[in-house]
């Protein structure tokens, strides 16, 4: 997903207007700030795909797992993709 730059807003103005806030966190990230200083970033998401997609990449377990992965690719264990059928 492409993101376009990033929109800073203290806390209350997101309290005020969070539906809108949602709807620029499809195409950016909000950054919220509390007492000026960054406190959460608020990201959209498009579509479902988009969800699974962020929680994926996001969860130590899947990472740890392809890592795994890649560390036997590496190591010359696994099976060539043209070996595929």
């Amino acid at each position: 997903m492409r993101r376009l730059g990033t929109i800073t807003i203290p806390l209350s103005e997101a309290a005020r207007s969070l539906p809108r806030y949602l709807r620029k966190a499809r195409s950016r990230d909000v950054v919220i700030t509390r007492r000026g200083k960054p406190a959460a970033v608020l990201i959209g998401f498009a579509s479902e795909e988009d969800w699974f997609d962020y929680r994926l990449g996001h969860d130590a377990r899947f990472r740890r797992r392809i890592e795994q992965a890649r560390s036997s690719l590496r190591a010359g264990r696994g099976i060539a993709f043209e070996r595929l059928e």
